[in-house]
């Protein structure tokens, strides 16, 4: 076999042919690697890397739920009742946190829809307030407001004047009374401003005497011992308009032993009952024919050791005028007090009424002696005491004349 030898020429070029190939084939391979890596063609690996990335996007969707908060955010003078509403469109209110600069939170409930919220009661006056509202869609994702607010600055004020005082110890009879420096015409929203809580509980209710007393009490008088916790929070009520309660307080007192002293007109005697025993009987004088004596359930609300009374100061002019009257306990507004007489005969007490509308106790002028009937009622008495009068040819005294609301049946109370 004849076999042609190769030349130079011939073995060159194809050598180099044979080199000009290698790095096709590699350049080859690193396109198969890029195109891989980068995810840009049809394969399997690269339909995988889309489904990773379309799940990352997902998780960046915003909640579907929007909190809207009223009045807007850094708003000023904002009235107290009434202005604020917190709502969520596109889910449910979750979390919803309203407190003043002090941390002291406005109590509120969510509606049932989770759709709104609302304060239980009015906002303070002059007072900034943050909020933080979340709401929740239905893929449980959150959406969070925040919005700070100022309410107003009133400028006609009222408060109340209350009793008893906090820390007293009074008798069973004691009301909790209410009386305001402005006349109320927003009875509803002023009363719910006011808590009035008893240990161990006992129904509370509230009954307005015109438009300027408000009086608490239960059903029937007091049981010895309760404790009983005052709130007012009139800050920021607005009792008439553009009148704006300013007070905040809490008074606690407490029931001290039970005392109830029945006067009997017609008989002429007074019996104490101190808890459902007989203390003790005492004669007495009531009012005369002419000027007689109120009938009805009355509370002892001031005490006088001496005091000056003037039948001017009740209607009756200058009809009598008696100074160092001992042992005085008032028992109306318009007058009535069970009081010491000095003025009158022993024989008097037990036998005759001869008063001016009081009831009198045997006493001396100027309270030093200790041992005489009224010294000894008075010393024996306090303020929320209760003297019952009965068998006496006058009226009931009216429920508003003194703190004498128990002459209105429970259901005249709370109508």
């Amino acid at each position: 076999m004849n076999v042609e030898p190769i030349s130079g020429a011939s073995a060159g070029a194809r050598r180099r042919r044979g080199g000009a190939r290698l790095p096709a084939l590699v350049l080859g391979a690193a396109l198969l690697l890029v195109t891989a890596c980068g995810g840009g063609g049809d394969s399997g690996s690269g339909s995988g890397d889309k489904g990773k990335q379309g799940s990352g996007n997902s998780d960046t969707v915003a909640s579907q739920a929007v909190v809207t908060i009223a009045p807007k955010d850094g708003a000023k003078e904002v009235g107290t009742s009434g202005a604020l509403k917190i709502s969520a469109t596109g889910g449910k209110l979750t979390t919803v946190t309203v407190a003043d600069t002090k941390g002291n939170k406005a109590d509120g409930k969510i509606s049932a829809d989770g759709g709104s919220w609302e304060p239980d009661r009015h906002l303070g006056a002059a007072t900034q307030y943050k909020v933080h509202a979340v709401a929740k869609d239905g893929e449980g994702r959150e959406s969070a407001k925040d919005a700070t607010f100022t309410t107003l600055t009133p400028k006609n004020t009222f408060i109340g004047h209350y009793l008893p005082e906090d820390g007293a110890t009074v008798g069973v009879g004691m009301p909790v009374s209410i009386n305001f420096t402005r006349g109320i015409t927003n009875p509803e929203a002023v009363e719910k401003a006011v808590t009035v809580t008893a240990e161990p509980a006992v129904p509370v209710e509230g009954h307005w005497f015109g438009n300027d007393r408000l009086d608490f009490r239960p059903e029937k008088y007091w049981a010895a011992g309760t404790k009983v916790t005052v709130k007012l929070n009139l800050d920021g009520v607005e009792g008439r308009p553009g009148v704006y309660g300013k007070q905040t307080r809490t008074v606690k007192f407490t029931i001290g032993r039970s005392q109830v002293s029945t006067v009997d007109a017609k008989s002429k005697q007074m019996q104490i009952v101190r808890d459902g025993k007989v203390l003790k009987n005492v004669p007495i004088t009531a009012g005369a024919p002419s000027t007689t004596t109120y009938n009805g359930q009355m509370v002892i609300s001031e005490k006088f050791k001496v005091t000056r009374m003037n039948g001017a100061t009740v209607g009756f002019g200058g009809e009598y005028d008696i100074k160092d009257v001992p042992h005085a306990m008032r028992l109306s507004t318009s007058g009535t007090f069970i009081h010491g007489n000095y003025w009158a005969s022993a024989g008097t007490f037990g036998s005759a009424n001869v008063s001016h509308g009081c009831v009198s106790l045997r006493d001396v002028r100027g309270a030093w002696d200790k041992k005489a009937p009224a010294a000894w009622f008075y010393d024996n008495s306090i303020i929320g005491d209760v003297v019952v009068v009965k068998n006496s040819n006058d009226k009931q005294i009216a429920p508003e004349n003194g703190l004498n609301g128990w002459n209105m049946s429970w259901a005249e109370w709370t109508k």
